[in-house]
């Protein structure tokens, strides 16, 4: 945690939602964590949820509502990294009151939207086969503000666009310049959401620079220890999670550079105003937070500097080392303007 946190605004974000081991299940446990990663770097604000479990009730969700708690995450049951907790394939009904507590109380519901189980069918991925259930809990709860997370598949933007205003869709960095083949084949591009085809890929970077405040950016970025993710860990299987962390925003310029060579995008759809509005005013709007004055604010810079993606990055007294997505890119630099 202590080396992770201080890498947040390297990154140039300043509002994130942690997570850690085990799950948070209670309102004290919340603000607990809240106040910890304070104590390490009190310039980023924490947006603090619970973890949808048998645990929360509508009578946690009102306390979490009176304590400032922003939301509740939603992980299917054994689909990724730290999910044995998880909901079950009958989340819907099992925790309709719940839903209707979060619908009155205005919070937050974030969503890693992959089926729990067997698939319908083999020609369909465990995102595709959430979506159904996504649009059942919009009809369900039309008023309670969703986010599907790190939307990975062409169909998922669809499916967010049918949805009303409360319903959103997060796109990560890595998102938007891997494929299936590149998580297939290097363990620091293996995550879940599994990246899908170049037309997924695509479809997403065209969502991004649309300008359309249904979607923005979340990073999912996930550290574990490089030894693990290389296999060097004898015994465990490689995680699940791209850790993009201290170089998010200039990954995700990167991303776009290259689908402008791909012509895919064309360089008058990425200007500096519809990434504003991806990086930071779309998402801040959705979550109803303080918006920077358009003349004003923190603001970070980009610049050309001839840095690189290191290998990795490891803790004061080297005893951890994590590994970096995109390792030896070429990169904006990046400084803050407070």
């Amino acid at each position: 945690m202590e080396m992770v946190v201080s890498q947040i605004r390297k990154g140039g974000a300043d509002t994130v939602f942690p997570n850690l081991i085990p799950p948070v299940e209670s309102v004290a446990r919340a603000l607990k964590y809240r106040s910890d990663l304070q104590s390490i770097e009190p310039r980023v604000r924490y947006l603090m949820s619970l973890y949808l479990s048998p645990s929360i009730t509508p009578e946690v969700i009102a306390e979490a509502a009176a304590s400032g708690i922003t939301g509740v995450k939603m992980y299917p049951q054994g689909v990724t990294t730290n999910s044995e907790s998880g909901v079950s394939a009958d989340f819907l009904e099992a925790y309709t009151p719940v839903f209707a507590a979060m619908q009155q109380y205005d919070l937050v519901l974030n969503l890693h939207g992959e089926w729990p189980g067997s698939l319908p069918s083999s020609d369909i991925s465990a995102e595709e086969a959430f979506l159904p259930h996504l649009l059942k809990l919009h009809k369900d709860f039309p008023r309670l503000r969703c986010v599907l997370e790190h939307c990975s598949t062409a169909a998922a933007l669809d499916a967010v666009r049918a949805c009303g205003p409360s319903v959103v869709g997060t796109i990560t960095a890595h998102h938007l310049y891997l494929t299936g083949e590149d998580s297939e084949v290097d363990p620091l591009a293996f995550c879940k959401p599994i990246p899908k085809a170049p037309f997924d890929r695509d479809a997403l970077i065209k969502a991004a620079c649309s300008g359309d405040p249904k979607f923005f950016f979340g990073s999912d970025s996930a550290p574990h220890a490089l030894a693990s993710k290389t296999g060097m860990t004898s015994g465990q299987a490689v995680p699940a999670g791209v850790f993009t962390t201290p170089f998010v925003s200039a990954l995700t310029i990167l991303a776009f550079e290259g689908a402008i060579k791909r012509g895919i995008v064309g360089e008058d759809e990425v200007t500096q105003e519809r990434l504003e509005h991806f990086l930071s005013r779309s998402g801040r709007r959705f979550y109803k937070l303080p918006e920077p004055p358009a003349d004003g604010g923190p603001r970070i810079v980009l610049e050309r500097l001839g840095e690189r993606v290191p290998e990795s990055i490891r803790s004061a007294d080297g005893t951890l080392e994590i590994g970096l997505s995109r390792a030896g890119a070429p990169i904006f630099s990046l400084r803050w303007i407070d």
